[in-house]
């Protein structure tokens, strides 16, 4: 199972991801550096222990965990990225949603935590784990997509793109039938599991029973330490957050949509022949229920006037 992340991949972002699984004592540490990640790099391992309300050797073990080698490293990467994103925007932007904010606000902060969820999503994603996931739905004879609650849009965005290019594909939303569909695959096949926490049982058990049949296994979620990685030959990952209001709800999704997005491409390209014949079929199949509005937004002349 694959789910290192590129090592240009913010310290922010892994620490976020790997949250969940840490002690709690290395979630308190967790929680100092996410907090105020600019103060930490210029903190010394013991004011950070302080305030976390641990030992160094806490701090120390937390480096570890996250795979970063010990805190001098550790504020070296804070500090480094501390500079690319004040770099990125001059605005503060980064907060969370408050109730008193003003729409001008919302909207300002909610296209921020989107775009960031993108980029950071791109950052650390694993091209090599993509790239063994592009080949095996490339060669699948089949491939079954499990989404549920929001996830479900999701898993039907992949289905109905992999559809388009010819490839035969299945999302499901419903348990009973995620499972039997599950139950049937074999070794030429692919399943999908998508869930933002990794820990849905629906789709943890489906993949799973997809697992045991013989199928390829992927995940796609926020933290690579959550039990759908456990059932799952290859871990794709996101890096979105989440805020109030659920915006990081709204992140999320478009964090899994930028991987499925890549996962689409890359399956297409190696299919490019019959992959641009089938989309200009599927096109023309449904061009007669589109209005006749040409791409500048003029209305095309009906032919003979």
């Amino acid at each position: 199972m694959s789910t290192e992340s590129t090592a240009d991949s913010s310290p922010l972002v892994k620490i976020r991801s790997l949250l969940p699984g840490l002690a709690r004592a290395e979630q308190r540490v967790a929680k100092v550096v996410l907090d105020n990640p600019a103060t930490v790099a210029h903190r010394s391992i013991t004011e950070v222990a302080e305030a976390a309300g641990t030992s160094e050797t806490t701090v120390t073990r937390f480096c570890k965990a996250i795979g970063v080698g010990g805190y001098p490293e550790l504020r070296i990467a804070l500090a480094a990225d501390t500079a690319r994103t004040s770099m990125r925007t001059d605005r503060d932007l980064g907060g969370d949603i408050g109730p008193g904010d003003d729409l001008r606000q919302v909207v300002g902060k909610v296209a921020f935590a989107d775009a960031r969820a993108v980029e950071e999503t791109a950052e650390q994603l694993n091209v090599e784990t993509l790239e063994a996931v592009v080949e095996a739905v490339a060669g699948a004879g089949r491939v079954d997509v499990y989404g549920f609650g929001a996830s479900a849009f999701v898993a039907f965005d992949l289905q109905q793109k992999l559809h388009r290019i010819g490839r035969t594909c299945f999302a499901w939303n419903d348990t009973h039938i995620a499972l039997t569909s599950a139950a049937v695959l074999t070794g030429a096949d692919v399943a999908v599991g998508i869930s933002h926490t990794g820990s849905t049982s629906e789709t943890v058990e489906a993949l799973r029973v997809a697992k045991e049949h013989g199928a390829t296994t992927v995940a796609l979620t926020n933290f690579p330490r959550s039990p759908i990685s456990e059932v799952a030959d290859h871990v794709l990952t996101t890096a979105a957050r989440e805020t109030t209001f659920r915006s990081g709800a709204m992140a999320s999704r478009i964090a899994q949509l930028t991987v499925i997005d890549c996962l689409f491409i890359g399956v297409a390209q190696r299919h490019v022949d019959s992959a641009k014949t089938a989309l200009e079929a599927t096109y023309d199949a449904v061009s007669g229920h589109r209005l006749g509005a040409r791409p500048d937004g003029r209305r095309r002349r009906e032919s003979g006037k």
